[in-house]
């Protein structure tokens, strides 16, 4: 390719990005709903706190009220 030739397809490839600048989107895939946390980890957390609080609601009947 020539120099000019060059520098001419450089500048309309520039002036697309000005002219797109602002409304370009942030990604080209599709946004996707993410979780803080994965659904097992959840799962788990709600496992151990609800197996524990049967386990003292056991020992405090053990006990006596």
């Amino acid at each position: 390719m020539a120099p000019k030739q060059r520098m001419n397809v450089a500048n309309q490839a520039f002036s697309k990005n000005v002219v797109s600048r602002g409304n370009v989107a942030k990604s080209m895939k599709p946004e996707q709903n993410k979780y803080a946390a994965a659904p097992w980890l959840i799962g788990v957390f709600v496992f151990v706190v609800c197996g524990s609080a049967i386990f003292e609601v056991v020992r405090y009947i053990k006990m006596g009220f």
